[in-house]
């Protein structure tokens, strides 16, 4: 899983030894030894600066394109995409980690109880057999949401939670006016209507993302980097 994108693995072994503050010895151990990050999470990030626009958005979520590309070439799925899940460096650059979830067999036909509550998709929580395709676009969406907002879309993506709700029932003009999105572009809000489709079979494919409207914009990725580098 060698990617620029993902926390990569250095080295590992079987043989880590490690002496307790008490002066017991354990020998034998297996260890990882992973690339260090400087920048610390998405997740402080998002907090730090709050909802970072359209811009914002566009410049994180070509990177997890990218990533999530990697990813599925592998035959890869992560299963637990969350902004605590992804690492920044100094240069505003994503690093996606936390792979314990993650899974290369079968990932059309999964059935595993996997994820965040916040970030999971419904077809988890109702525990239906899943694409894990398909559960990594929905929790991408989530992510893009925050970025962009500063909050989360819903508390979790359950028929009977109100913001979720608004959405599958089509009370879209009520559900953006809830969470203060009303001056967003019509593209965005149809690209992540359609990340957080109830149906799974309609979310976006990540090459339907890609040349999707609102990716179309033009955007100076230096600028809009720089300038995220700066308010932090």
């Amino acid at each position: 899983m060698e990617h620029k994108n993902v926390v990569n693995i250095k080295g590992w072994g079987t043989d880590g030894h490690v002496l307790k503050p008490s002066g017991r010895e354990i020998h034998n151990l297996v260890y990882i030894l992973l690339e260090f990050v400087t920048g610390g999470l998405l997740f402080d990030v998002c907090q730090t600066l709050g909802g970072m626009g359209e811009e914002g958005g566009r410049y994180f979520l070509s990177q997890m394109l990218d990533v999530l590309t990697f990813m599925q070439g592998k035959g890869v799925v992560h299963r637990d995409l969350k902004l605590e899940n992804i690492l920044v460096t100094e240069n505003m650059d994503l690093k996606v980690a936390d792979f314990g979830f993650a899974t290369y067999k079968k990932i059309d036909k999964l059935k595993s109880y996997r994820g965040t509550m916040t970030y999971m998709a419904p077809e988890i929580k109702e525990g239906k057999q899943y694409d894990g395709r398909q559960i990594d676009m929905f929790s991408t969406g989530v992510i893009l949401f925050i970025i962009v907002q500063g909050i989360f879309p819903f508390k979790e993506a359950k028929k009977d939670e109100y913001f979720y709700n608004l959405l599958i029932n089509g009370q879209f003009e009520k559900y953006w006016k809830k969470v203060g999105g009303e001056r967003l572009s019509p593209e965005f809000k149809d690209l992540i209507l359609s990340m957080f489709s109830y149906d799974p079979k309609k979310r976006p494919t990540i090459e339907q993302l890609r040349d999707h409207a609102w990716l179309k914009v033009p955007m100076s990725y230096k600028m809009t980097r720089q300038s995220l580098i700066e308010k932090l």
